[in-house]
Parts: C-alpha cells; structure tokens; sequence
C-alpha cells in the first residue's frame, strides 16, 4: 500500500519527528511510504527520513497559502498511485482535501491528524479547516484536549491516539550527559533545567524567562538550556539580557543533538499556552527527567502532579518558578520524580500507535476501494 505522508515542513517540530519515529517502525512489508513537504527552509529531517528508508519530495511552496504547491501535489498524486494521503497541518490539511478530492474515483483516501488544540491556530487556519473538514476519511488527534477544540459539529469521527517514540532510540543517548554538560559549563552540583521548544508565541518563553530569574533568585544552584529556533528568536534574546540571564539561561538555537541536550538536563521544563501532545515531553520522561510544566493541552494526560513532576497553570510565571526551585532544592523529590518519569515513559512507545495508524490506513483505503 502506498501512503504519501504531507506536512508543512521537515524542521525539528513535535509532529515531525514523530513522522521520523513512524518511518522506523511501521511495516514495510505492507506499506511503501513517501514525505512530501511545502517549505524548502524546513528540510531539517529529510536526512532522517532518508535514513529510515523514506523519501521527502519538497512541494517548493513560498507558504502555505502559494497555490503552486497545490497544483505539484495534484501532479504527484495523480502520477504517483497513491492510496491514502496523510495530512499532519492544518492549512496544507485544508488546502489539499479539495484538490485530492479533484482527482474524482482515483482518489486516493485522506487521513488528518490533529496535532494541536484550535486555539493554537489563527483565525484563518480556524476557519480553513472548518470548511475543508468533512472531507476527510479519517481523523485522528494526538491527545483528548485535542480532539475536545474541535468544533461539536465537527468533532465525530475523530479519533484519539496518542502517539509515540521509539523509547530503546532515545534512552540510548543516556550516554552523552557528560558531554554535554561539559559542553554546556554544568557541572554535577548544578541542577540544569532543559526546554525544547521553538521559539514561537505559543510556547510562552516569557514566562519561562521570569521563572528562571525566579528561581536564580531563591540561590538554587541552576542553569537553563533551551533547544529551539523561530521567529521570536530576537525579542527573546533582547530579554535574557533584560532580566540579566545571560550566564543563567543559554538559546542553543536548532540543534541536532537536542536528544543529547535533553540527556545533559536534570529537570524538563515547558511554560506552553498550547499543546497537543509534546514530542519532547515523551523524550523527557524516556530519559527519566522530572518535569516542571505548564498544565495545557495533553500534558496533564502524561504527567501526574506530585508523580513525575509539577503542573501549574500557563501565564503564572510565579508559580513555575517556584515549582521549579522546589523540584531543583529537593534532591531526594527530583530522584522520585526520575524513577516515576522512566516508569511513565512506557506508555509511549511508538509501535503501539503505528499497529493502530496501519489499520486506519489498510481501512480506509478498503472504504476507497470499494466505493
């Protein structure tokens, strides 16, 4: 079966890595799958997708409103057999529904996955998918918050699956704590809180920003290293300095090690207004970080309060800092809280989701074929 997986991007997001942990798992003996992709800045992961026996093909669009991507996507597909075409963004979502459905009886089926809550998306993105929804053939969401932004009228057939990482992959960069902290100028008596996460409005680096001087403030012995480019890059950078932490809290930019990073850290931290269900929170409790986050989206789903870490509600910078230095101060609470993580973790394991994302796919395709 022929599966042509279609995103956005392939830079360092949640969603596409999940794509990469996909490749290396689902069965190639059933299913011979392709990455098609719109923006040729965002090529981060092609090379693992490659090394995973996966092909990216970029659509080359300026944005994801350039009709042109639109037109090449249609050529692909009606040129390429493909029998089900998987959508993991909303507005590529929303634009290519119509123009597969264009194609008539060969069409091929259509799969969405919901990686966000609505609230996360602007209006237009909002209003797109809404139109374009009831095209699809299936819908899945990575976390009930999730699913529960749909619309009500919009929201049946949608189906919740958490997704996964390959757990063996990611514990095996255990090995690089040292390095990094080496690296990083930590040594074993500082506790050092780790973020991965773009540097985009969403994410809510102010407030994380204020925690950190927060808990610098309170003497903890802490430092912060934060994985993650975008646009906001500038104005972050402006206010490390302004809040005087530019020896506290390092941007390491776009890193390709940001595995190896997360293995440096002694404490994961997220000050998110909306997520659906985080990538880098699932790597975080595989190499048994403690979390200190904001309560959104699916993370309250993966972490228990008091078990594997703190939550606080997003925007009260206050209460993230000082979550974090009760979880930084409190060595014997921070090593229950690693061994709970690393317990945790094994509900995340990718194979589960992709023996659940291959039977959507065999399924669907069955409904298109005798339709």
């Amino acid at each position: 079966m022929r599966i042509l997986w279609l995103t956005k991007g392939l830079g360092p997001g949640g969603a596409e890595r999940l794509l990469v942990a996909l490749a290396r798992t689902i069965d190639r003996t059933r299913f011979s799958c392709r990455a098609a992709y719109l923006l040729p800045a965002k090529a981060h992961l092609a090379g693992d997708l490659a090394e995973a026996g996966v092909e990216s093909v970029c659509l080359d669009g300026a944005s994801p409103y350039d009709p042109r991507w639109a037109l090449r996507l249609r050529r692909l597909v009606a040129g390429g057999g493909v029998d089900v075409v998987h959508v993991h963004a909303p507005m590529p979502a929303a634009v290519a529904r119509p123009v597969l459905r264009s194609l008539g009886r060969r069409r091929p089926a259509i799969v969405y996955t919901e990686h966000n809550t609505w609230g996360g998306y602007g209006r237009a993105t909002r209003w797109a998918n809404a139109l374009t929804y009831p095209l699809d053939d299936a819908r899945l969401a990575v976390s009930a918050p999730a699913a529960a932004s749909i619309p009500r009228l919009l929201r049946g057939r949608t189906e919740v699956l958490v997704h996964g990482i390959d757990l063996d992959a990611v514990r095996a960069h255990s090995h690089a704590r040292g390095r990094l902290r080496a690296e990083l100028g930590v040594d074993e008596q500082t506790v050092l809180v780790v973020t991965v996460a773009n540097l985009r409005a969403h994410k809510d680096y102010p407030t994380l920003l204020r925690a950190a001087r927060r808990a610098v403030d309170a003497g903890v012995p802490v430092r912060f290293a934060a994985v993650g480019q975008g646009p906001l890059e500038g104005e972050i950078r402006a206010m490390v300095t302004r809040l005087g932490l530019d020896t506290t809290f390092a941007l390491l930019g776009y890193r390709p090690d940001a595995l190896d990073v997360l293995a440096a850290g002694d404490i994961f931290a997220l000050s998110s207004l909306a997520e659906g269900y985080p990538v880098s929170l699932m790597e975080a409790l595989a190499l048994g970080l403690p979390v200190v986050s904001t309560s959104v989206g699916g993370i309250p789903e993966a972490i228990r309060s008091g078990v594997e870490g703190l939550l606080v509600p997003p925007s009260k910078p206050d209460l993230l800092g000082d979550a974090l230095t009760t979880v930084a101060a409190d060595t014997p609470r921070r090593a229950a809280f690693s061994k709970a993580a690393a317990a945790r973790a094994e509900l995340f394991d990718i194979r589960r989701a992709a023996a659940r994302i291959e039977e959507v796919y065999e399924a669907v395709a069955r409904r298109r074929a005798g339709s």
